[in-house]
């Protein structure tokens, strides 16, 4: 029985001793990391970053300074003569102008397609629900040059080609938006739609007050990569597109690189005014963007 008795305490010492910790990194290996990992992130930071503060040098440097000999980062002389330039010889306000109608109308009716596309995908329960979401995906494998002829006939047999919504409604759903919300609307706890249907909730109801206001941060990436992707494409817009007053800010760009003699600093300052909008927005609402590729499982 003390032979029992001492085996059953060794055996419990064993069991309830702590593992043998690992080998600990010492401070100086700790901080040696952490300057590598700062060094890495300020190179990746410079390289994204230094093409955008090469477009200010230049749109704001006198013109002709790019072509002299040397590299200039800073300019020689600070001035705002391109942006002058630029404003008064081209019709630059009706560009931008353009770009916002054609932006926020591509904005809106892809996120609501998205919404409700993604809630049907994530909630319903209906025969080929897969098949049918696979075949959504399958569409993002396509390049969209494969697809702009068909685009092209359909736009004009629409009636709509050389018009606002001849670049709207094609551009109005998204596949990888539509995941995006799936796969959101997948992360929202089943006992939360549960109770809405218990209080005689429809779907429309639920959808409306209890799921979207949830979506906050799913809205706001959708938004900002929706928005993002119109206000950016040159492709489509210059096809169906064929009056100047029409033309968005991307196209007003090649229009001024195929003048006579290009003058580089007004098109730098005209990607500048193009491009800082878009910056703007992103900080405003960094936090939602980050928020909701975090809750859709996309890291």
């Amino acid at each position: 029985m003390t032979q029992t008795s001492g085996t059953l305490l060794e055996i419990a010492d064993a069991a309830g001793r702590a593992p043998r910790p690992g080998r600990r990194r010492s401070p100086d290996e700790g901080r040696r990391g952490m300057a590598w990992r700062v060094l890495v992130a300020v190179v990746v930071s410079v390289i994204v970053i230094f093409p955008l503060y090469w477009m200010c040098v230049v749109a704001f440097s006198p013109r002709g300074e790019v072509f002299e000999p040397g590299l200039h980062l800073v300019p020689s002389t600070f001035t705002l003569e391109n942006f002058q330039n630029v404003l008064t010889q081209y019709p630059v306000v009706t560009w931008f102008g353009n770009s916002v109608v054609i932006g926020v109308f591509v904005t809106v009716f892809t996120v609501v397609v998205n919404l409700l596309a993604g809630y049907a995908f994530a909630r319903l329960r209906f025969r080929g629900r897969n098949a049918v979401f696979l075949l959504a995906l399958a569409t993002m494998m396509i390049p969209v040059q494969a697809i702009m002829v068909a685009q092209f006939k359909l736009t004009v047999g629409l009636g709509i080609f050389g018009t606002y919504w001849g670049v709207i409604l094609p551009g109005a759903a998204a596949a990888f938006g539509i995941f995006l919300a799936r796969q959101f609307f997948i992360g929202i706890p089943d006992e939360i739609v549960e109770a809405a249907r218990i209080d005689g909730a429809g779907h429309i109801r639920i959808f409306l007050q209890v799921v979207l206001p949830l979506c906050k941060p799913l809205i706001a990436v959708l938004t900002l990569l929706t928005l993002l992707g119109s206000w950016n494409d040159f492709a489509w817009p210059l096809i169906a597109l064929k009056d100047n007053d029409l033309f968005t800010l991307p196209i007003g760009m090649l229009y001024l690189k195929n003048q006579t003699a290009p003058d580089y600093n007004s098109i730098m300052a005209l990607a500048l005014i193009s491009v800082l909008p878009m910056v703007i927005l992103f900080l405003a609402f960094q936090r939602y963007f980050v928020q909701g590729f975090a809750r859709t499982g996309i890291k």
